[in-house]
């Protein structure tokens, strides 16, 4: 018969090796922050962790995801714009990725407003998502595709 101490310490133990054990699933990066603010980031897989040291800051996923950009006044219309990107490099994206919805927002709107931005169709398409690129591509995101239609 065990004593209820040393059964508690077995509980406790069994309990500390299962907070160890961290699965990233396929398609995703996580970046485990520790209490003095070192970043680490891990893909998929099944990772080693130290419990109560370091939690998941923040869950990438790879495979991409969109923005939506509303209110945007071009030529007296009012349009709205998707921005398609996904995460190239997780350990420069994780500088952006807290706030990369107000980013990608806020960098769409400057470059709309741009004298140099074509006229219309697949050409100001093009050009937004190649500006776009050039500014967001050193943060480790690509953008895939933007889709600009006007508001009826």
């Amino acid at each position: 018969m065990l004593s209820p101490i040393l059964l508690a310490a077995l509980c406790a133990l069994a309990l500390l090796i299962a907070a160890s054990i961290r699965r990233v699933p396929e398609g995703h990066v996580y970046a485990f922050r520790r209490m003095g603010g070192h970043v680490r980031i891990v893909g998929s897989g099944t990772h080693l962790v130290v419990p109560l040291v370091e939690r998941v800051a923040r869950k990438i996923s790879l495979a991409g995801a969109a923005v939506p950009v509303e209110g945007i006044e071009l030529a007296g219309q009012r349009h709205r714009a998707v921005v398609y990107f996904q995460v190239l490099d997780p350990e420069r994206a994780n500088v952006v990725l807290e706030d990369v919805e107000d980013v990608l927002r806020a960098s769409t709107r400057r470059l709309l407003a741009d004298p140099a931005l074509p006229p219309a169709g697949d050409a100001r398409r093009a050009w937004l998502k190649q500006s776009l690129n050039a500014e967001l591509r050193d943060n480790g995101l690509l953008i895939a595709r933007v889709d600009l239609a006007a508001l009826d």
